[in-house]
């Protein structure tokens, strides 16, 4: 009952148009809903899993937005001794722009072709961007990840529920969040998935058998190593 069918929905900012200073304030307002909401905390421990043991690894986070998830997550993981280089890719050009202080490398490019070699990047990540793709195209954003990666590959998305949906809207109000940010995030979180749909989506695109995780903050993470 707390779980609704999966909606497509139309989200404001995947239309390219939408005014840039509307797009960016509406990622300042995403990176706050991830250091208060979960989003942060659910990456920041599946990186931390994939590089344990390592003195330092490449990472790429794959549609940055802000970068705030990659620069929390090289912050955490240089606080355990492993230094990350953070490399972000996102199709938004001024987004880039306002985040290239908190990247090591920034480009320009489709989340669906990603432009590296096979195997050239440790960690691939992807926070909140793959219910953002229908069935055909998630796997074929899940395939480019497993294809660059060479040691895990990340995937942090929303947790499907009627509950998170109001909640969200309920804090975003609360927080001011532009009007843009609160109706993206309740269509997000209805855009999201449940644990054996994100599973079964890892399946389907890589043969691999993800460890998919419940985090709070209706949160999922799936985790695994390419070529298993």
């Amino acid at each position: 009952m707390l779980t609704p069918a999966r909606r497509r929905g139309v989200e404001i900012l995947d239309d390219a148009s939408v005014d840039p200073a509307v797009r960016r304030r509406s990622h300042a307002d995403i990176a706050s809903s991830n250091r208060w909401l979960g989003g942060l905390r659910a990456a920041m421990g599946e990186v931390r899993g994939a590089a344990r043991g390592l003195a330092s690894a490449t990472l790429l986070d794959v549609g940055t937005g802000l970068a705030d998830i990659p620069a929390g997550v090289r912050d955490a993981a240089a606080r355990t001794g492993t230094a990350i280089t953070i490399f972000g890719v996102d199709e938004a050009p001024t987004l880039l722009a306002a985040s290239r202080e908190r990247l090591d490398g920034a480009v320009c490019a489709s989340a669906l072709a990603l432009p590296f070699r096979d195997g050239s990047i440790d960690i691939v990540l992807c926070s909140q961007l793959l219910h953002h793709f229908e069935n055909t195209h998630a796997e074929q954003l899940l395939r480019e990840m497993n294809r660059v990666a060479g040691r895990a590959v990340i995937v942090s998305d929303l947790r499907r529920s009627w509950f998170a949906a109001a909640g969200f809207w309920l804090v975003a109000v609360a927080l001011r969040f532009h009007r843009v940010t609160r109706h993206d995030g309740v269509v997000s979180v209805l855009r999201g998935f449940t644990a054996p749909e994100l599973a079964r989506l890892v399946r389907n695109a890589t043969g691999a058998e993800a460890r998919v995780r419940r985090k709070l903050g209706y949160r999922l993470t799936a985790r695994w190593a390419p070529g298993a």
